[in-house]
């Protein structure tokens, strides 16, 4: 307890009194806060304090470079700081705003980049400047101004970019002026004036007698005595004057230097004639001068005679004169005589009609007079081939013309080719076959049931191969054929005869073939690729008949028909075939044992003796597919004209023997076969109708 002022004047202390202690409960009372405004400035200049340093030590340091420097500038898009030619600014995209007296106004980007400093360039576009232009004593001329037209002189107020440019200045008959130009720009008004040169020259004409028209490059100018402006260049001065003959010259102009023409005598005009001939294109001369053909038009100096002489082939050549006046129109018709000579026509048959140049004359047997020239003569008769041939008649012999005409059906035959060639390179022989017996009698030895006697007449020419087709012939239309092996033996060397391949195969080869040579195909083939008809009245390729394989192998010139390929006896001779021989004595089980013909499998084509028909392998080598339908069937219903076999069936029939076949049966040639599925001893030859 203190003293109290009074104790203290009285001298005395005062005793000490305790007093109750309570600890603190922390439930006394609670301090407040007594807003002052000196408080709040504080806090602000705090925060600014903050962002201040906070913008400084985020900022980049821009330096805005503006061509040109008097530029203001405009920077909108966020918070900056000018510092002289710097700005403080964060990074960024700003709109920039420029503006210069002079200068379009300018609103870009202003990209700010992370870097602590950085430039950025721009450069204001100048305003168009302001030209006038003149032309000197010549209005109406045009401007371009890099190749632009902008108008006629005179211009003002004209506004071109800033910069180099050709201003070029034309009018019409005055030189070209041109000039390069510099336009400052920014409004600036600049003025140009350009003196036009003339582009022509005074040329001074004048003529004896005077008045004739004046023509440059065929525009009349006017009239004789002339002082006429040419422009410059080439030019074709033409003076005319009627009753004379023109006068032309041809002249250099120079722009600027004159000239004159020597005075000019004009001379009397030629008279004109036109001259005709009959007949036409007769040759003309004039006094001995060639002139051409009639008819034709000449010009003639007047007041004095001209020779005409006239000629053409086969008539006796014809003179006249003429004389013309001065720009004299008239004309000349002149007839020849023509030269003559008897000939006689001799024709067969005698009714043929006899033209000449293509005019009707009669019938051909007689003697008529024809021109000594070469003229057409034609020999006419139904049903026949003309006679047509150029004729020169010569005066004073005695002349025929003898003419046999062919009928269209001889001259067809003669058109016919008796051998022809396909695309893949084959050669057929054509024959014009007849009647004769399929088949075989019973009593031959070796028949079997299906070769019964059958009366045929082939009246159809046909073509048919020389030779079976091979393998290289047949992989020109399947390239992925293989005809195998037999034994280890190759039956697939380019020579060899194509094998192992169905009577489909063979028909589908001669489509591709008819093909080849644009002709209607033989057979009929659906989507599938499989045939399933025929057309007997094409003339494609296909495959020989039965009945033409049998003739062509059987019939001999005399009519009769042989048994074996090489005549009516055995054993065979050498080179008769290749057949089942003793070279394949241990593959097959029936072979002639006095007979080699030296191969073990097939041979290539053509290596044996050709038959009477020069047919080769029409035995041995591989057996044939041909066209017919398998059936056996005799000549009941009389004698079958150009059979095709049965319309329909399962097998196809098969003629000929092979390399396989050695007994008496089958290399008989009316030996009968027939199948389905390839054989390594089966192949095929081609034949087709002659066109008809």
């Amino acid at each position: 307890m203190g003293k109290t002022d009074d104790d203290k004047v009285q001298g005395r202390i005062a005793p000490i009194t305790p007093i109750d202690f309570t600890p603190n409960d922390g439930k006394g009372p609670k301090v407040t806060y007594k807003f002052r405004w000196a408080h709040l400035a504080v806090a602000v200049f705090a925060i600014i304090s903050v962002v201040a340093g906070w913008f400084v030590l985020t900022a980049k340091s821009v330096f805005v470079e503006i061509d040109p420097i008097t530029a203001q500038i405009e920077i909108e898009g966020g918070f900056k700081v000018r510092l002289g030619q710097r700005y403080l600014i964060r990074s960024g995209s700003y709109e920039l705003t420029l503006r210069n007296d002079g200068y379009h106004d300018s609103v870009t980007q202003l990209l700010v980049s992370a870097d602590q400093s950085q430039t950025h360039g721009f450069v204001m576009r100048k305003l168009p400047g302001i030209i006038s232009i003149v032309s000197d004593l010549v209005d109406g001329a045009r401007v371009q101004i890099d190749g632009v037209d902008i108008g006629l002189t005179p211009l003002s107020g004209v506004l071109v970019e800033p910069g180099d440019h050709q201003m070029t200045i034309s009018k019409e008959r005055y030189l070209d002026y041109s000039e390069t130009i510099s336009i400052e720009g920014r409004s600036v008004e600049q003025g140009y004036q350009a003196i036009l040169e003339p582009a022509w020259a005074v040329v001074t004409l004048s003529t004896e007698p005077a008045g004739a028209d004046v023509l440059v490059d065929g525009e009349v100018v006017g009239a004789t005595p002339i002082n006429v402006e040419v422009l410059q260049g080439r030019r074709d001065v033409t003076l005319k004057l009627s009753g004379h003959k023109a006068w032309q010259d041809d002249f250099d102009v120079i722009a600027g230097e004159d000239f004159t023409v020597p005075r000019v005598n004009l001379e009397p005009a030629d008279g004109l004639v036109f001259i005709r001939s009959n007949p036409t294109a007769a040759s003309l001369t004039i006094g001995g001068d060639y002139q051409g053909l009639t008819p034709l038009e000449v010009a003639l100096p007047p007041g004095q005679n001209h020779e005409l002489t006239f000629f053409k082939n086969g008539y006796y050549s014809k003179k006249t004169t003429i004389r013309t006046q001065p720009n004299q129109e008239r004309e000349l018709n002149l007839e020849l005589d023509p030269v003559l000579a008897s000939v006689s026509v001799i024709a067969d048959p005698v009714d043929a009609e006899l033209y000449v140049n293509g005019a009707f004359r009669g019938l051909a047997n007689q003697s008529i007079e024809l021109m000594a020239a070469s003229q057409q003569i034609e020999i006419r008769k139904a049903g026949y081939v003309p006679y047509t041939t150029e004729f020169t008649s010569r005066p004073g012999l005695d002349q025929m013309i003898r003419v046999t005409l062919k009928s269209l059906e001889q001259a067809r035959q003669e058109q016919i080719k008796p051998i022809i060639a396909t695309a893949a390179g084959q050669s057929l022989k054509l024959f014009y076959p007849g009647a004769f017996t399929m088949g075989a009698s019973r009593r031959e030895a070796g028949r079997r049931p299906n070769e019964n006697l059958r009366d045929i007449q082939l009246e159809r020419p046909f073509y048919i191969s020389y030779r079976e087709v091979s393998n290289s012939e047949y992989r020109l239309f399947d390239n992925e054929h293989s005809s195998g092996t037999v034994s280890g033996v190759t039956l697939d060397n380019e020579a060899q005869p194509v094998v192992r391949v169905s009577w489909t195969h063979g028909a589908l080869y001669c489509n591709w073939l008819s093909q080849q040579e644009a002709l209607p195909p033989f057979y009929e083939v659906n989507a599938e690729n499989e045939v399933v008809g025929f057309n007997p009245e094409s003339s494609g390729y296909r495959l020989p008949s039965e009945a033409e394989w049998s003739w062509v192998a059987r019939t001999e010139s005399s009519g009769n028909t042989i048994r074996y390929p090489w005549g009516n006896q055995l054993p065979p001779p050498e080179q008769a075939g290749n057949f089942a021989d003793v070279t394949a004595s241990q593959y097959l089980g029936e072979i002639m044992f006095d007979y080699d013909d030296g191969y073990f499998a097939t041979a290539p084509i053509g290596s044996f003796t050709p038959n009477q028909h020069e047919i080769l392998d029409m035995a041995g080598n591989v057996a044939e597919w041909v066209h017919d339908f398998y059936g056996s069937v005799g000549s009941l219903g009389g004698v079958e004209v150009d059979p095709l076999g049965p319309e329909d069936g399962q097998f196809h029939a098969i003629r000929g023997s092979s390399w396989a076949h050695g007994s008496i049966t089958e290399i008989r040639l009316s030996f009968r076969d027939f199948g389905i599925e390839p054989r390594d001893d089966v192949g095929f030859r081609i034949a087709r109708y002659l066109e008809e």
